[in-house]
């Protein structure tokens, strides 16, 4: 590629006759190498330019890729959470289950052992009744007797 300045020291050969007006020429180069030399100094900041938004590009892709592997792992975790907890949670419900059930078969044993603590004590009341039946009977024909006596 042609630099600015080899546009300015070109130099060409010099004919007598039907040859190009070197002054036309000298002034065309002259501008030629002035637009040149703009477009040349565009194109070097445009390839700096590019080299900075390629690196800008990069260090984005690579916090892109940052997050999404953040997220990611947030995700995986936020899983992991809630896994754990609904494990925990069974846990918490098969322990209160555990918890009822023995309860319950406490309280149905102390139920059992009142209702036969009241059997026994229907069974002593009715001894008992029969005893005093007995004992009334008895007093009953002992005052007959001692009627009869009288």
């Amino acid at each position: 590629m042609y630099t600015p300045l080899d546009i300015e020291n070109k130099k060409f050969a010099k004919q007598m006759m039907n040859g190009y007006s070197v002054e036309e020429v000298d002034n065309f180069l002259d501008e030629l190498t002035v637009d040149y030399e703009k477009l040349y100094k565009e194109s070097n900041e445009n390839k700096g330019k590019i080299s900075e938004l390629e690196a800008s590009l990069v260090k984005y892709k690579n916090i892109e890729s940052t997050l999404q592997n953040t997220l990611v792992m947030a995700q995986s975790t936020a899983d992991e959470i809630k896994k754990v907890a609904k494990q925990e949670a069974e846990q918490i419900v098969r322990d209160a289950q555990g918890t009822a059930k023995n309860q319950l078969m406490e309280l149905e044993q102390q139920i059992s052992i009142r209702t036969r603590e009241l059997d026994d004590l229907k069974k002593q009341f009715d001894v008992y009744k029969a005893k005093m039946e007995s004992l009334l009977i008895s007093q009953l024909e002992l005052i007959k007797d001692v009627n009869k006596d009288d």
